[in-house]
């Protein structure tokens, strides 16, 4: 059980969390947000729409064998399969140490979206540079920032798209009641990260190199049609081709898993 816990966090945390936040933080698409209400753990989201609201896609089957923890309760438990994969010294590094499987949850979300809260991501802020050139006095993304995802890359790679299903399927109720507190209280969440994994299936490929400009603390895209994507298209331009095709071969992956995980709905 173990070895598929960690499977899952390797994939979640690390595929989309993990690179989500070089996108957030160095580059295009980061906003920096206000600190959220005292009494809040996730910004209000807008109404549900009719599609959020529409009869459940892609069901999930019910595990009734193994209890879970309560949700407010299962940070003990992702803390514990993050150390058994990276050592606590990496864990206390890296990751937030609360409310792991919600900020998953806020990140997956988020992707489709502009604007994104840094204070809910649950990796902690790194201070790796992002990679500029200049050619011809333009400010370009450098070819070698796409070196920095590699570590990631290598991960999603190795993931096995059944073993997460059959781990993902164990721990749904947990993704699930995270998703409904967000603010989708006839959402349901498996339909949502089938959008969002369309949504990066989707993400453009780059013809070049990308422009870049300053003005401030952070890049944005010179662009205005790069800048007006999404911040999971963002991030498949970001992590460059070669590495956007890996990824995609893998959401493939597990989208078959995940859309079959249940009975289909007519």
């Amino acid at each position: 059980m173990k070895k598929m816990w960690r499977t899952l966090l390797a994939v979640i945390l690390l595929g989309l969390a993990g690179l989500a936040y070089y996108l957030w933080k160095q580059g295009p698409t980061y906003r920096p947000a206000p600190p959220p209400p005292a009494e809040a753990t996730a910004p209000s989201p807008p109404a549900p729409s009719a599609a959020v609201e529409a009869a459940v896609q892609y069901p999930v089957p019910e595990q009734t064998d193994k209890p879970l923890p309560p949700l407010a309760e299962s940070d003990a438990v992702a803390r514990d399969a993050l150390t058994d994969l990276f050592g606590a010294k990496a864990v206390k590094q890296l990751f937030a140490p609360q409310e792991v499987i919600r900020r998953v949850v806020v990140t997956v979300d988020n992707l489709p979206r502009k604007v994104v809260s840094a204070q809910l991501m649950p990796t902690r802020p790194l201070d790796t540079p992002l990679r500029t050139s200049v050619e011809g006095g333009t400010l370009m993304l450098s070819p070698s920032n796409y070196e920095r995802y590699t570590p990631y890359i290598r991960l999603v790679a190795m993931v096995d798209a059944k073993v997460f299903a059959a781990v993902y399927i164990r721990l749904y109720p947990l993704f699930q009641q995270a998703y409904r507190d967000l603010g989708y209280p006839k959402g349901y969440f498996n339909d949502r990260l089938v959008a969002v994994i369309d949504h990066l299936l989707d993400a453009p490929q780059s013809t070049g190199q990308i422009a870049l400009v300053q003005p401030h603390v952070f890049y944005r895209f010179v662009d205005p049609d790069l800048e007006s994507l999404s911040a999971g298209h963002k991030l498949m331009l970001r992590i460059g081709n070669d590495n956007a095709a890996i990824v995609k071969k893998k959401l493939r992956e597990i989208r078959k898993e995940l859309v079959t995980l249940g009975p289909e709905v007519k």
